[in-house]
């Protein structure tokens, strides 16, 4: 029997849960038709094959019509929901972990102008900043009709097998109510009163537990403290915990601390790199004493240690591993094996999270296969033959294909000109904030030595250094350096410097700085803080109409955090026309793609960010030598499906490029590449 505080079993009720690990709810925005179909299923699976003790679902189902979709969301006011939730409940049972699922209505966090175009309703009659939808004033029968919503969709939920559900309280229509922030009612759900605003959750969960009986488990994810002295404030929300706890009808809480109105507030909630780990764990760890509920807890607790603080000191019953388990979904299974060491960390980059609100689907930075269970499988299976395979460039992709090729058995030789491994991976980590990306490499690092892969870093390979280890199989993954070619620039572009050259201190930011941003991404905005702290006056300059598109809401919000109070501007819709000297200074003309208007502006420094280009040299001298000319079969890449062709049958291995060898893209997109391509190799 193991002492391990997080390989203890805990009671809930009637249900034994095998550990104290758990995933909380969060939706990943993998339903096909509102519906947890087959994809959705795969990835709760997944956590449950790794050993955690409960996987919640999403985050979270709709129990009504007028709750739309923030971000595919899973539509649980449909009965036809019920075969699909049975199919996934089914399934983690199969593997002895429990599953419940959270339930909401969106209220105001949500739009009109989806779903069944019918208006948004809250408490208050104002809008909410991240979702800018105005909510019609909820009524009485409005009221009504949600409550049975709630009590219906609980019923669904336990007819398709769900161990329980757990009722969202945080930024969504339930805790709308409860905070003074957001409830402009009169009367019986209104009012200064406690009493009055938590009438609302207290009649959905009366509601619910007479709908599915004393033995099914709800719960609720409360935030219950919104950091805002207007708000919920920590005695209200523990009062109103307590209130939870006294109806007999709550089985469980969840601990949220803050709001989710905002991109900055939301990243207090849910904290990114560079940001203090489970920064509200004591205040959790307040509830469950005072309160006495079984209490759950998770924000960015992302490594085994913390978590296992968490339970050890009494603060959890259970642990919130939520990303993290998106980055390596069997971390239970490696600690029960004594494999702590094995465990591919969460970095904390909120790629996963990022995409979502952004509309598209959660993905991990730097596991490829989260969410694609059922084309890409985690566990990477041993080739039938062992080849010998040499890999260019030490970046997120080379060693992606160096660990994977070698995982598969192949030996594996990888050169480097660098004299340490991680491309712009080890650049991103000059910036203090962003350093935790590091881990991409270190992982990958430590999984290749343990498999022997040979390694020759400072080492400018050519053509002649690979072909004379007679390999069977070649992968350039050379990367890219900064494109400074842009398109539509006249004048001398050779008088600009890039983004790297001032993150990497290869040049010094000075004066009046034009930072020219047309990919985007995080380089630019690196370097405007490199500069600012400087003591520059900054410009990042975009031709888009809104700048830095391609970090997204959360990862953001530190930089703003660090430029807002520096002398730092932004301006969009401008195009870099050119650049010319002029005396000691750079003259740009600046243009527009909306209209002919042109201006000339000095500066004393001009900085561009435009991606890379790719370092393909290599791979072009070596591509008339191998049998398939550098030639990628897609729909096998595609299906993930052994690569056949054979173009030039004298060649002597096959060649394939890889990550930003072949264009600029980012860091899942490298690894992406890597993976898919070598475990057929």
């Amino acid at each position: 029997m193991t002492k391990d505080p997080l390989l203890q079993p805990y009671q809930l009720k009637h249900l034994t849960l095998r550990n104290r690990i758990m995933t909380t709810s969060h939706e990943p925005a993998y339903p096909e038709d509102g519906m947890p179909k087959d994809r959705y299923r795969a990835y709760h699976e997944e956590r449950a094959k790794g050993g955690i003790a409960l996987t919640m679902t999403a985050g979270s189902a709709a129990v009504s019509k007028d709750s739309p979709p923030a971000f595919n969301n899973i539509l649980a006011y449909k009965d036809e929901v019920v075969p699909w939730i049975k199919r996934m409940t089914d399934g983690v049972h199969e593997h002895g972990a429990a599953i419940m699922i959270q339930l909401t209505h969106l209220g105001r966090r949500t739009g009109w102008n989806k779903g069944d175009w019918l208006p948004s309703i809250s408490s208050s009659r104002h809008r909410e900043p991240a979702h800018r939808a105005f909510p019609k004033l909820i009524e009485d029968w409005d009221i009504d009709r949600v409550i049975a919503d709630f009590a219906d969709t609980a019923e669904r939920m336990q007819a398709g097998g769900m161990d329980g559900i757990e009722l969202e309280m945080y930024g969504h229509l339930i805790d709308q109510f409860i905070s003074p922030l957001t409830n402009d009612l009169d009367g019986p759900y209104g009012g200064a009163s406690i009493d009055t605003r938590a009438a609302f959750p207290l009649a959905i969960i009366d509601a619910v537990r007479k709908r599915v009986g004393p033995d099914f488990i709800v719960g609720v994810r409360f935030a219950a403290d919104e950091q805002n002295p207007a708000g919920i404030t920590p005695e209200m929300g523990i009062e109103v915990s307590k209130r939870f706890a006294a109806t007999g009808q709550v089985d469980f809480i969840n601990v949220i601390r803050g709001r989710v109105h905002t991109d900055p507030a939301l990243t207090d909630v849910i904290p990114v790199q560079g940001m203090k780990s489970a920064p509200h764990l004591d205040f959790a760890g307040r509830v469950r004493a005072e309160t006495g509920l079984p209490t759950f807890h998770a924000a960015r607790i992302p490594d085994v240690a913390t978590a296992r603080h968490a339970v050890a000191t009494n603060q959890l019953d259970m642990v919130g591993m939520t990303r993290a388990h998106m980055a390596d979904p069997h971390i239970v299974q490696k600690i029960m094996a004594g494999k702590e060491d094995d465990i591919r960390p969460c970095v904390g980059a909120t790629y996963c999270l990022d995409r979502i609100y952004q509309g598209g689907e959660a993905l991990c930075i730097h596991n490829p296969s989260t969410g694609r269970e059922l084309s890409v499988p985690h566990v990477i299976v041993p080739a039938d033959r062992r080849k010998n395979v040499v890999i260019v460039g030490a970046g997120p992709a080379g060693l992606e294909a160096a660990r994977v090729a070698a995982e598969r058995g192949h030996a594996v030789t990888v050169f480097e000109a660098a004299p340490d491994a991680g491309g712009q991976i080890r650049l991103t980590a000059q910036n203090p904030r962003r350093r935790e990306m590091i881990g991409i490499i270190d992982w990958r690092m430590s999984q290749c030595a343990a498999r022997d892969v040979v390694f020759h870093f400072n080492t400018w390979a050519e053509a002649e250094d690979v072909t004379a280890l007679n390999p069977d199989v070649v992968i350039v993954a050379t990367g890219g350096v900064p494109n400074m070619e842009l398109h539509e620039t006249k004048g001398d572009v050779d008088l600009a410097v890039s983004a790297w050259d001032i993150i990497s201190g290869d040049a010094v930011p000075r004066g009046n700085v034009l930072i020219y941003d047309e990919a985007g991404d995080h380089p630019a905005l690196m370097a405007a803080e490199i500069a600012a702290d400087a003591g520059c006056s900054v410009e990042v300059m975009t031709p888009d109409r809104t700048f830095a598109p391609e970090i997204m809401g959360m990862n953001l919000v530190p930089y703003m955090r660090a430029l807002q109070s520096k002398d730092v501007t932004f301006t969009v819709t401008r195009r870099l026309l050119g650049i010319n000297r002029a005396g000691n200074r750079l003259e740009a003309q600046i243009g527009t793609d909306y209209s002919d208007f042109v201006t000339v502006k000095d500066y004393d420094q001009i900085i561009v960010n435009y991606g890379t280009r790719p370092l393909d040299d290599l791979y072009f001298d070596l591509k008339p030598h191998s049998r398939n000319l550098g030639a990628v079969d897609y729909e096998a890449f595609i299906q993930g499906e052994p690569q056949t062709l054979v173009s030039n049958p004298d060649g002597a291995f096959v060649l394939y490029r890889i990550g930003d060898a072949v264009s600029s893209r980012n860091t899942h997109a490298a690894i992406y590449d890597a993976l898919r391509l070598m475990r057929q190799i």
